[in-house]
């Protein structure tokens, strides 16, 4: 009966750890077009190096 009572107990706790952990990742997930900016700078800062490395 005790051992039922914990496995419950713990399998709840593990559920709401779960969806803490999915709900802080989809909270401080940046956005679509943060990225894509981030991204195209970096490509943009990538090929100047390039350019500046070949010259």
């Amino acid at each position: 009966m005790l051992a039922k009572i914990w496995k419950k107990l713990l399998m709840l706790i593990l559920i709401i750890a779960c969806m803490f952990n999915v709900i802080i990742k989809l909270v401080n997930n940046l956005s679509l077009d943060d990225k894509l900016t981030s991204s195209a700078r970096y490509i943009q800062e990538e090929q100047n190096k390039r350019e500046v490395n070949i010259k």
